[in-house]
């Protein structure tokens, strides 16, 4: 019996699928961990999302080009830190190249001993649930093992670009 060949893929320009994927707006985290050696590590991530309540999971999706990819790759734990309005100069140095990020940034070990940034709108410590290959990308499940937050305004990104929200009487009801 022969097999119909497969319909032709038109062709992606990965340019044009990043513009397109960067008009949806998203908050801002800081997903940080610890390396084989101890030394906290960390990077800028918008690809987070809530995956269950029970068992409390989420996920966020760490590039396989970052520099701390291996931390990730090869932890136990790990924190997702959300920023907040006033923090757009963490989330730049956590997206940039530069070798001690937590040099000049406030940061405790909750539960698991993943690095929780002090002043942050939302924090999740959590255990590695399980990981996923992604294409470039590797998919992190965490199970969240406490988390803390604040009533604050996030940090938006949206078009390459912060973004506001000025959604205040929405943002004042969180208790």
């Amino acid at each position: 019996m022969a097999s119909c060949p497969a319909p032709e893929r038109p062709l992606i320009d990965p340019l044009e699928l990043r513009r397109a994927l960067g008009s949806f707006p998203t908050g801002i985290s800081i997903v940080t961990t610890r390396d084989c050696q101890g030394k906290p590590r960390g990077m800028t991530a918008n690809s987070f999302t809530s995956v269950s309540l029970e068992p409390p999971l989420l996920l966020v999706c760490v590039g396989k080009r970052a520099s701390s990819f291996p931390a990730f790759g090869d932890c136990n734990a790990f924190a997702v830190n959300i920023l907040h309005e006033r923090q757009h100069d963490i989330s730049s140095l956590f997206a940039s190249k530069a070798v001690d990020k937590f040099a000049n940034i406030d940061h405790d070990i909750v539960r698991t001993g993943a690095p929780v940034l002090n002043d942050c709108l939302t924090w999740f410590d959590c255990t590695v649930h399980e990981r996923v290959d992604g294409g470039d990308h590797m998919v992190l499940f965490g199970r969240v093992e406490a988390f803390g937050t604040t009533a604050l305004r996030p940090l938006a990104f949206c078009r390459g670009r912060y973004a506001e929200l000025n959604d205040s009487k929405h943002l004042a009801g969180i208790r």
